[in-house]
Formats: C-alpha cells, sequence, structure tokens
C-alpha cells in the first residue's frame, strides 16, 4: 500500500466527521501505520511482558476515537494529535491503577525525557509528568498544546504549527519555555 497523502486522509476525516461511516472504513487502513508508530513510541522502552501491549493501546484508542465525542478533525495531524492524546491518556490510567493498587507509592518527579516510559518502576514518574502538564495547561494552555503535540503526538514543528494555526517560530519559542518550565516543576520538589 502507498502512503495516502495528507489530503487523502484529511478528505476522508472530513467525510467521517459529515456522518459517512464508509469513510472510516477507508481511512483506518491509511492511518494504521501511523497509529501503531505512536503507539509503539509510547511503549518502546517498556519492558517486556508488561501488562499494558501496542495493540491493546492501539485498540483502546481506536475505540476512543471512533465513539468519542471528538469527531470533528481539522486536518490529519490534528487527527494524530488527538490520538497521540488518548494514548497519553490511556497510559497515564494504566499508571494511576497500578499505582493505587500499590502500597505506599508516592509520586516521584522526573524530567520530560523520561516520562514517556510506563513500567512498575516508572508508573509514578509519568503520573508526576502528566500532573506537570496538566499544571502547565492551566499556566500556559497554548504552550501545554505544544508540548501535547510535539512530544506526545510526535508532530514536527510545522505540523504542530498548522494544528494550532500559528508561525512555526512561535512553536519554536513555546517548546523552548514549555520545557524550561516543566524542568522547574518537575525538579522542585528534589532542590527544596
Amino acid at each position: 500500500m502507498t502512503n495516502p497523502t495528507p489530503h487523502e486522509v484529511t478528505q476522508l476525516l472530513a467525510e467521517w466527521s459529515s456522518g459517512d461511516e464508509s469513510a472510516l472504513g477507508e481511512l483506518l487502513p491509511l492511518v494504521e501505520k501511523e497509529l501503531h508508530r505512536l503507539a509503539h513510541h509510547y511503549m518502546s522502552r517498556e519492558r517486556p511482558g508488561h501488562t499494558l501491549q501496542t495493540t491493546a493501546l492501539i485498540n483502546e484508542a481506536y475505540l476512543r476515537l471512533v465513539h468519542g465525542k471528538q469527531k470533528h478533525f481539522q486536518n490529519r495531524a490534528h487527527f494524530f494529535a488527538v490520538a497521540a492524546n488518548l494514548m497519553r491518556q490511556i497510559m497515564v490510567d494504566h499508571a494511576r491503577a497500578r499505582q493505587s493498587a500499590k502500597r505506599g507509592g508516592g509520586v516521584v518527579k522526573v524530567s520530560l525525557d523520561e516520562g514517556a516510559v510506563v513500567s512498575d518502576e516508572r508508573a509514578a514518574e509519568l503520573i508526576a509528568l502528566d500532573e506537570a502538564l496538566h499544571e502547565l495547561m492551566r499556566a500556559a494552555p497554548r504552550q501545554g498544546r505544544v508540548v501535547e503535540l510535539r512530544y506526545f503526538g510526535g508532530l514536527s514543528v510545522e505540523e504542530t504549527a498548522e494544528v494550532l494555526k500559528l508561525h512555526p517560530n512561535t512553536i519554536l519559542n513555546d517548546w523552548r519555555e514549555a520545557k524550561a518550565w516543566l524542568y522547574f516543576v518537575l525538579n522542585e520538589s528534589e532542590t527544596s
């Protein structure tokens, strides 16, 4: 199968958003590879035998995409940003469930680059990163969105600019400031 053009995916998303369920059937084979890449990104640093597998992450995200409230997507980049956000939430929910099952497990602060890993040892770290990102979203919503799209969505600067309808230089500035802010927040308790 050839790689679909962004226009083809965007067109099928528009048709699906307008209620054409057959467009969803055409869309899924075109986006499956990219959804798998996103899921693999989240699971790549996990230990073998992790209780949440890549396929399960894809399936859960697919169900939430198809049956969720969000069915209007601006374009291909927006669709994958929403999918990435859903996968992040699934991973955080999984980590929280595991963390709540443990006795006395406290939240540990970590760097942004370490936050995508969710093993038994890292569940608390992912939760800390998620909480810090929510705090950033409250303090600076646009910067929080940039982190979500770039880091969790794997979007390029240009794709992020397209989704947020901003200039790429603005995205780069927001990305730099957000990473510095998150680093400070995630390491704040270690220096106190």
